[in-house]
């Protein structure tokens, strides 16, 4: 794959699963990497595990406020970004549509979809300036499938796709390229937290008859973030085991 090295990659949601995974394998292979989560002890070890240069600021993405300022202070320290990997995100509350909470449902919509776009919308013009960057965005299966009792979840990563695949199309011109990645049933905390027997029913579902690793979903996400990748914009790039457009969840 072509060498990230000496390249600025801003990642949210870097202080556990899919982000630390991406943000540690990014950086192994020579990137500039700045971190961005809301828990600082957590955030502050996934740069301490990095040995070249990198810069973390805590911030809840779903501040507007405290993102653009976390934004603002990686450019400070490591110069222009030249790759965002939004990836922070939220699974919501599942509950029947008519029951689910007013509150709850604006808190997904805030983390899932408002932070990405602000984030995206900060950095794309210095990308397209400089006739160079790439953007990915973390998507779902829910991206591309309806799923019960979680209208947050699904609505918000339905639009995260398209958010993408908007920008995607203004930006190309100008050198700029943005994606979304679709993880499958992945092993992070949240998927640990379902518990051993929706371990078992996700692996059951899947054709190859396992659950992914976050370091599998950073290797595709390197790539997509990188140049060469560099024919690619515009797309939903599964990592999931070959679950999509072949089961039905």
């Amino acid at each position: 794959m072509s060498d990230p090295a000496g390249r600025h990659i801003l990642v949210t949601g870097a202080s556990s699963g899919i982000g630390r995974a991406t943000a540690l394998l990014l950086a192994e292979r020579g990137a500039r990497v700045s971190l961005i989560a809301r828990r600082a002890a957590a955030l502050a070890a996934v740069r301490g595990a990095i040995e070249g240069e990198s810069f973390a600021a805590p911030a809840d993405v779903g501040d507007p406020a405290a993102l653009l300022a976390a934004i603002d202070a990686a450019e400070a320290a490591l110069g222009p970004i030249d790759g965002l990997f939004a990836n922070a995100g939220t699974g919501g509350a599942f509950a029947p549509f008519a029951d689910y909470d007013d509150a709850t449902f604006e808190e997904v919509l805030r983390i899932n979809l408002l932070a990405p776009f602000r984030a995206m919308k900060r950095v794309l013009p210095g990308m397209i300036a400089r006739r160079r960057g790439a953007i990915l965005v973390t998507g779902s299966l829910a991206s591309v499938r309806g799923m019960a009792h979680n209208p947050g979840y699904v609505a918000t990563k339905h639009g995260l796709l398209g958010l993408a695949r908007a920008a995607a199309l203004e930006a190309a011109p100008h050198g700029v390229r943005v994606n979304c990645i679709i993880p499958g049933f992945i092993e992070t905390e949240m998927l640990a937290n379902l518990g051993p027997d929706a371990h078992d029913a996700m692996r059951a579902r899947t054709p190859q008859g396992r659950t992914g690793t976050a370091a599998e979903l950073a290797e595709v996400a390197a790539f997509l973030l990188s140049d060469a990748a560099s024919h690619v914009t515009g797309q939903s790039w599964a990592v999931d085991g070959g679950i999509l457009d072949t089961l039905t969840l």
